[in-house]
């Protein structure tokens, strides 16, 4: 018998159709707006849930994938492969931009290459980072 994360994760993830994400405190409020409003992803937001705003980031780590969610941050210490194992997540999308609007534009990039309407792998990047940049063409 798993956890009851493990044993309910895969049942979330038919549940819906939309990409499973993980925002934790760096991410701008207005970009998990974007993802929510503009690209329909289901995102948790860490900054609205006050159990979760003042956790560390290695709880962030593990309940991304105890929930089965892609990872988003702009923290780049995610990108420590021994504090934060690749194996060990649904996926970690480290991602950088001078500002929000450019970041939104790295987003819907991500969007289309990760996340297309007709793919069926809801965690693209499980057991992987990505650290994305504003020149980032899609290429994993």
């Amino acid at each position: 018998m798993g956890t009851l994360s493990s044993e309910l994760g895969p049942h979330a993830e038919r549940l819906t159709a939309r990409p499973r994400i993980y925002a934790d405190a760096n991410v701008p409020a207005g970009l998990v707006e974007h993802m929510r409003q503009r690209l329909h992803w289901d995102v948790l937001f860490v900054l609205e849930d006050e159990n979760l705003r003042r956790a560390s980031d290695l709880a962030h780590f593990r309940l991304a994938h105890q929930l089965r969610r892609t990872l988003v941050t702009m923290d780049r210490d995610y990108l420590d492969d021994r504090r934060f194992p690749p194996a060990e997540t649904s996926g970690v999308l480290v991602i950088q931009a001078p500002d929000e609007r450019q970041l939104t534009a790295l987003v819907e990039r991500v969007n289309r290459h990760l996340f297309p309407p007709d793919e069926s792998a809801l965690l693209p990047v499980e057991g992987r980072k990505l650290h994305l940049h504003t020149d980032w063409t899609g290429a994993a």
